[in-house]
Protein backbone atom coordinates (compact mmCIF):
# COMPACT_ATOMS: atom_id res chain seq x y z
CA UNK A 1 0.00 0.00 0.00
CA UNK A 2 1.31 3.88 -0.99
CA UNK A 3 -0.09 6.42 0.94
CA UNK A 4 0.56 10.12 0.63
CA UNK A 5 0.01 12.42 3.11
CA UNK A 6 -0.56 16.43 2.91
CA UNK A 7 0.93 17.70 6.16
CA UNK A 8 0.70 21.20 7.73
CA UNK A 9 2.91 23.90 7.30
CA UNK A 10 3.76 25.09 11.03
CA UNK A 11 6.71 23.08 13.28
CA UNK A 12 4.45 22.51 16.00
CA UNK A 13 1.86 20.53 13.75
CA UNK A 14 4.66 18.98 11.70
CA UNK A 15 6.06 17.37 15.00
CA UNK A 16 2.36 16.32 16.18
CA UNK A 17 2.09 14.79 13.29
CA UNK A 18 4.11 12.36 13.72
CA UNK A 19 1.53 10.20 15.68
CA UNK A 20 -0.51 10.14 12.36
CA UNK A 21 2.47 8.65 10.74
CA UNK A 22 3.04 6.39 13.55
CA UNK A 23 -0.70 5.27 13.46
CA UNK A 24 -0.45 5.02 9.90
CA UNK A 25 2.67 2.58 10.18
CA UNK A 26 1.09 0.66 12.53
CA UNK A 27 -2.70 -0.03 10.98
CA UNK A 28 -0.75 -0.60 7.30
CA UNK A 29 2.60 -2.56 8.19
CA UNK A 30 5.17 -2.52 5.41
CA UNK A 31 3.26 0.20 3.75
CA UNK A 32 5.28 2.96 1.78
CA UNK A 33 4.40 6.52 3.17
CA UNK A 34 4.69 10.16 1.83
CA UNK A 35 4.23 13.53 3.19
CA UNK A 36 4.01 16.28 0.95
CA UNK A 37 4.63 19.98 2.71
CA UNK A 38 6.80 22.92 2.34
CA UNK A 39 10.75 22.27 1.86
CA UNK A 40 11.30 23.47 5.47
CA UNK A 41 9.64 20.60 6.89
CA UNK A 42 12.08 18.48 5.67
CA UNK A 43 14.53 18.42 8.60
CA UNK A 44 11.61 17.59 10.46
CA UNK A 45 10.54 14.52 8.15
CA UNK A 46 14.13 13.57 7.84
CA UNK A 47 13.93 12.51 11.41
CA UNK A 48 10.87 10.47 11.29
CA UNK A 49 11.57 7.19 10.92
CA UNK A 50 7.95 6.52 9.76
CA UNK A 51 8.41 8.43 6.85
CA UNK A 52 9.61 6.85 3.82
CA UNK A 53 9.97 10.10 1.58
CA UNK A 54 9.38 13.70 1.71
CA UNK A 55 7.49 15.43 -1.21
CA UNK A 56 8.42 19.29 -1.07
CA UNK A 57 5.36 21.68 -1.35
CA UNK A 58 6.96 24.39 -3.63
CA UNK A 59 3.76 26.79 -3.48
CA UNK A 60 3.24 28.82 -0.51
CA UNK A 61 1.26 28.83 2.55
CA UNK A 62 -1.38 31.79 0.96
CA UNK A 63 -1.08 30.21 -2.66
CA UNK A 64 -3.99 29.07 -4.56
CA UNK A 65 -2.46 28.29 -8.17
CA UNK A 66 -5.04 26.12 -9.29
CA UNK A 67 -2.64 25.52 -12.25
CA UNK A 68 0.56 24.88 -10.95
CA UNK A 69 -1.84 22.59 -8.48
CA UNK A 70 -3.04 20.36 -11.59
CA UNK A 71 0.11 19.79 -12.35
CA UNK A 72 1.78 18.64 -9.57
CA UNK A 73 -1.19 16.61 -9.10
CA UNK A 74 -0.86 14.94 -12.54
CA UNK A 75 2.77 14.94 -11.24
CA UNK A 76 2.09 12.52 -8.59
CA UNK A 77 -0.13 10.64 -10.58
CA UNK A 78 2.56 8.79 -12.25
CA UNK A 79 3.16 7.38 -7.95
CA UNK A 80 0.06 5.15 -8.46
CA UNK A 81 -0.95 6.35 -4.28
CA UNK A 82 -3.71 4.34 -2.97
CA UNK A 83 -4.92 6.74 -0.51
CA UNK A 84 -4.09 10.23 0.43
CA UNK A 85 -4.86 11.87 3.65
CA UNK A 86 -5.20 15.48 3.93
CA UNK A 87 -4.52 17.19 7.48
CA UNK A 88 -5.26 21.04 6.40
CA UNK A 89 -9.01 22.00 6.02
CA UNK A 90 -8.24 24.18 2.97
CA UNK A 91 -10.03 23.58 -0.42
CA UNK A 92 -6.70 24.25 -1.97
CA UNK A 93 -4.98 21.66 -0.09
CA UNK A 94 -7.46 19.01 -0.74
CA UNK A 95 -6.69 19.79 -5.52
CA UNK A 96 -3.78 18.41 -5.78
CA UNK A 97 -4.68 14.66 -4.40
CA UNK A 98 -7.84 15.11 -6.87
CA UNK A 99 -6.01 16.13 -9.59
CA UNK A 100 -3.24 12.86 -8.78
CA UNK A 101 -6.57 11.02 -8.79
CA UNK A 102 -5.92 8.83 -5.76
CA UNK A 103 -8.81 6.41 -5.37
CA UNK A 104 -9.50 7.23 -1.39
CA UNK A 105 -8.97 10.59 0.11
CA UNK A 106 -8.95 11.09 3.74
CA UNK A 107 -9.73 14.58 5.43
CA UNK A 108 -12.28 16.43 8.04
CA UNK A 109 -15.10 18.59 6.54
CA UNK A 110 -13.84 22.00 5.30
CA UNK A 111 -13.72 24.88 2.95
CA UNK A 112 -16.19 23.38 0.27
CA UNK A 113 -14.41 20.21 -0.21
CA UNK A 114 -17.14 18.21 -0.87
CA UNK A 115 -16.31 15.54 -3.89
CA UNK A 116 -12.90 16.68 -3.55
CA UNK A 117 -12.71 13.99 -0.22
CA UNK A 118 -14.59 11.10 -0.61
CA UNK A 119 -13.71 9.74 2.80
CA UNK A 120 -15.40 13.11 4.51
CA UNK A 121 -15.43 13.04 8.56
CA UNK A 122 -17.78 15.73 10.23
CA UNK A 123 -17.65 14.88 13.50
CA UNK A 124 -14.17 16.67 14.41
CA UNK A 125 -15.87 18.00 17.50
CA UNK A 126 -15.48 14.72 18.91
CA UNK A 127 -11.78 15.14 18.86
CA UNK A 128 -10.76 17.97 21.06
CA UNK A 129 -6.92 17.63 20.78
CA UNK A 130 -5.45 18.51 17.60
CA UNK A 131 -3.80 15.38 17.67
CA UNK A 132 -6.82 13.56 18.09
CA UNK A 133 -8.28 14.92 15.35
CA UNK A 134 -5.58 14.03 13.38
CA UNK A 135 -5.04 10.21 14.71
CA UNK A 136 -8.50 9.96 13.45
CA UNK A 137 -8.00 9.96 10.16
CA UNK A 138 -5.28 6.87 10.01
CA UNK A 139 -8.85 4.54 11.45
CA UNK A 140 -12.12 3.59 9.27
CA UNK A 141 -14.43 6.47 9.17
CA UNK A 142 -17.02 3.61 10.59
CA UNK A 143 -14.54 2.97 13.62
CA UNK A 144 -13.93 6.67 14.37
CA UNK A 145 -16.80 8.10 16.66
CA UNK A 146 -14.93 10.46 19.33
CA UNK A 147 -11.90 10.43 21.18
CA UNK A 148 -13.08 7.17 23.28
CA UNK A 149 -12.58 5.29 20.06
CA UNK A 150 -8.95 6.34 19.76
CA UNK A 151 -6.29 4.18 20.96
CA UNK A 152 -3.44 5.46 23.19
CA UNK A 153 -1.96 8.51 21.56
CA UNK A 154 1.36 7.76 20.20
CA UNK A 155 4.20 10.05 20.94
CA UNK A 156 6.33 11.57 18.25
CA UNK A 157 9.74 10.66 18.61
CA UNK A 158 12.31 12.41 16.49
CA UNK A 159 15.92 11.06 15.76
CA UNK A 160 19.15 12.77 16.34
CA UNK A 161 22.03 13.08 14.26
CA UNK A 162 25.24 12.65 16.69
CA UNK A 163 27.40 13.31 13.98
CA UNK A 164 25.83 16.59 13.16
CA UNK A 165 25.43 17.30 16.62
CA UNK A 166 29.05 17.16 17.24
CA UNK A 167 30.04 19.31 14.23
CA UNK A 168 27.58 21.93 16.00
CA UNK A 169 29.35 22.04 18.87
CA UNK A 170 32.19 22.46 17.44
CA UNK A 171 31.16 24.78 14.94
CA UNK A 172 29.42 26.97 17.62
CA UNK A 173 32.02 26.44 20.15
CA UNK A 174 29.99 24.73 22.56
CA UNK A 175 30.35 22.12 25.02
CA UNK A 176 28.32 20.32 27.62
CA UNK A 177 30.66 20.72 30.87
CA UNK A 178 28.00 22.55 32.20
CA UNK A 179 24.03 20.99 32.54
CA UNK A 180 22.25 22.89 29.60
CA UNK A 181 19.02 24.97 30.16
CA UNK A 182 17.51 25.30 26.89
CA UNK A 183 15.42 28.84 26.30
CA UNK A 184 12.84 29.02 24.05
CA UNK A 185 11.31 32.69 24.34
CA UNK A 186 9.86 33.26 20.83
CA UNK A 187 6.94 32.86 19.20
CA UNK A 188 5.79 32.96 15.56
CA UNK A 189 2.08 33.48 16.18
CA UNK A 190 2.22 36.51 18.19
CA UNK A 191 3.31 38.38 21.42
CA UNK A 192 0.21 36.72 23.52
CA UNK A 193 2.42 33.54 23.49
CA UNK A 194 5.48 35.48 24.66
CA UNK A 195 6.54 35.34 28.31
CA UNK A 196 8.55 38.28 28.99
CA UNK A 197 12.22 38.08 28.63
CA UNK A 198 12.24 39.72 32.00
CA UNK A 199 11.19 36.65 33.69
CA UNK A 200 13.27 34.18 31.18
CA UNK A 201 16.41 36.74 32.59
CA UNK A 202 15.07 35.74 36.32
CA UNK A 203 15.01 32.12 35.36
CA UNK A 204 17.82 32.03 33.66
CA UNK A 205 20.24 33.87 36.25
CA UNK A 206 18.78 31.45 38.64
CA UNK A 207 20.42 28.51 37.18
CA UNK A 208 23.53 29.95 36.33
CA UNK A 209 24.15 30.99 40.14
CA UNK A 210 23.48 26.69 40.56
CA UNK A 211 25.71 26.41 37.72
CA UNK A 212 23.86 26.11 34.79
CA UNK A 213 24.80 27.11 31.55
CA UNK A 214 21.80 28.96 29.14
CA UNK A 215 21.37 28.49 25.42
CA UNK A 216 18.58 30.16 23.61
CA UNK A 217 17.13 29.19 20.65
CA UNK A 218 15.28 30.69 17.86
CA UNK A 219 14.71 32.23 14.71
CA UNK A 220 16.46 35.08 13.18
CA UNK A 221 13.38 36.84 14.66
CA UNK A 222 13.97 36.26 17.91
CA UNK A 223 17.78 37.43 18.16
CA UNK A 224 17.10 40.87 19.86
CA UNK A 225 14.96 39.37 22.10
CA UNK A 226 17.19 36.21 23.10
CA UNK A 227 20.13 39.57 23.33
CA UNK A 228 17.83 41.19 25.60
CA UNK A 229 17.41 38.29 28.35
CA UNK A 230 21.49 37.96 27.74
CA UNK A 231 22.35 41.56 28.89
CA UNK A 232 19.56 41.44 31.84
CA UNK A 233 22.02 38.71 33.38
CA UNK A 234 24.75 39.43 35.88
CA UNK A 235 27.65 40.26 33.98
CA UNK A 236 29.86 37.39 35.37
CA UNK A 237 27.19 34.80 33.98
CA UNK A 238 26.63 36.26 30.62
CA UNK A 239 29.90 34.37 29.25
CA UNK A 240 27.81 30.75 30.07
CA UNK A 241 24.72 32.42 28.07
CA UNK A 242 24.89 31.54 24.73
CA UNK A 243 22.64 33.18 21.97
CA UNK A 244 21.83 30.53 19.18
CA UNK A 245 18.66 32.21 17.73
CA UNK A 246 19.44 32.99 13.85
CA UNK A 247 22.50 30.85 14.11
CA UNK A 248 21.54 27.37 13.66
CA UNK A 249 19.42 25.14 11.10
CA UNK A 250 16.59 23.64 12.30
CA UNK A 251 18.53 20.37 11.90
CA UNK A 252 21.21 21.59 14.45
CA UNK A 253 18.80 22.94 16.23
CA UNK A 254 16.94 19.66 17.19
CA UNK A 255 20.21 17.73 17.28
CA UNK A 256 21.81 20.68 20.28
CA UNK A 257 18.41 20.50 22.02
CA UNK A 258 18.73 16.51 22.32
CA UNK A 259 21.74 17.92 24.57
CA UNK A 260 19.60 19.72 27.29
CA UNK A 261 18.96 18.88 30.85
CA UNK A 262 15.65 21.23 30.57
CA UNK A 263 13.96 23.63 28.47
CA UNK A 264 11.42 26.14 29.06
CA UNK A 265 9.60 27.15 25.93
CA UNK A 266 6.78 29.57 24.66
CA UNK A 267 3.80 27.60 23.42
CA UNK A 268 5.84 26.74 20.12
CA UNK A 269 7.03 24.76 17.77
CA UNK A 270 10.68 24.40 19.65
CA UNK A 271 7.95 23.28 22.30
CA UNK A 272 6.90 20.80 20.61
CA UNK A 273 10.68 19.50 19.39
CA UNK A 274 11.56 19.64 22.92
CA UNK A 275 9.06 17.31 23.80
CA UNK A 276 9.71 15.05 20.40
CA UNK A 277 13.08 15.06 22.28
CA UNK A 278 12.04 13.49 25.53
CA UNK A 279 13.89 16.85 27.61
CA UNK A 280 12.66 17.85 30.42
CA UNK A 281 9.69 20.56 29.48
CA UNK A 282 8.75 23.59 30.99
CA UNK A 283 5.64 24.77 28.97
CA UNK A 284 4.69 28.29 29.45
CA UNK A 285 0.72 28.72 28.25
CA UNK A 286 -0.43 32.79 27.49
CA UNK A 287 -3.46 32.80 25.15
CA UNK A 288 -3.56 29.78 23.94
CA UNK A 289 -4.34 26.39 26.34
CA UNK A 290 -2.55 22.97 26.73
CA UNK A 291 -6.35 21.32 26.35
CA UNK A 292 -6.02 22.10 22.31
CA UNK A 293 -1.89 21.53 21.49
CA UNK A 294 -0.42 19.82 24.64
CA UNK A 295 3.28 18.82 24.18
CA UNK A 296 3.04 14.70 23.54
CA UNK A 297 5.48 13.79 25.99
CA UNK A 298 5.97 12.22 30.23
CA UNK A 299 8.53 14.86 31.32
CA UNK A 300 6.62 17.96 30.86
CA UNK A 301 5.41 20.43 33.32
CA UNK A 302 2.46 23.14 32.03
CA UNK A 303 2.75 26.46 33.98
CA UNK A 304 -0.29 29.39 33.31
CA UNK A 305 -2.21 31.71 34.83
CA UNK A 306 -5.97 31.21 35.98
CA UNK A 307 -6.88 35.15 34.82
CA UNK A 308 -10.71 35.09 33.56
CA UNK A 309 -9.95 35.87 30.37
CA UNK A 310 -7.73 33.03 29.56
CA UNK A 311 -7.14 31.22 26.99
CA UNK A 312 -8.76 33.85 24.74
CA UNK A 313 -6.81 32.16 21.47
CA UNK A 314 -5.73 35.75 20.27
CA UNK A 315 -2.40 37.03 18.59
CA UNK A 316 -2.52 40.23 20.69
CA UNK A 317 -3.84 41.21 24.22
CA UNK A 318 -7.60 43.21 23.28
CA UNK A 319 -7.04 44.94 26.95
CA UNK A 320 -3.25 45.72 26.30
CA UNK A 321 -2.15 44.09 29.63
CA UNK A 322 -0.89 40.56 28.71
CA UNK A 323 -1.57 40.13 32.41
CA UNK A 324 -2.08 36.13 31.46
CA UNK A 325 1.82 36.32 30.75
CA UNK A 326 2.93 39.14 33.02
CA UNK A 327 1.45 37.61 35.77
CA UNK A 328 3.26 34.54 35.44
CA UNK A 329 6.24 34.70 38.19
CA UNK A 330 9.60 33.37 37.48
CA UNK A 331 9.52 31.42 40.81
CA UNK A 332 6.16 29.50 39.33
CA UNK A 333 8.08 28.21 36.78
CA UNK A 334 11.39 27.56 38.72
CA UNK A 335 9.56 25.17 41.40
CA UNK A 336 7.67 23.29 37.80
CA UNK A 337 11.50 22.96 36.46
CA UNK A 338 12.48 21.69 40.55
CA UNK A 339 10.08 19.01 40.40
CA UNK A 340 10.86 17.54 36.81
CA UNK A 341 14.24 17.18 38.13
CA UNK A 342 12.90 15.14 41.05
CA UNK A 343 10.89 13.00 39.06
CA UNK A 344 14.00 11.93 37.11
Amino acid sequence: MKILVIGPSWVGDMVMSQSLYKAIKTNHPGCELHVMAPAWCGALLARMPEVDKAVPMPLGHGDFKLGERRRLGKQLAAEHYDQAIIQPNSLKSALIPWFARIPLRTGWKGEHRFGLLNDLRSNKSAFPLMVEAYLALAYPKAQMKSRADIPAIPHPALNVDLINQSKALERLGLDTARPVLVLCPGAEFGPAKRWPERHYAAVAQIRLDEGWQVWIFGSGKDVEVANQIRASLNPRSQGHCHVLAGKTSLHEAIDLMALARQVISNDSGLMHIAAALNRQLIGVYGSTSPLYTPPLADRVEIVHTDIECRPCFKRTCKFGHLKCLNDLPPEQVIEAGKRLEQGD
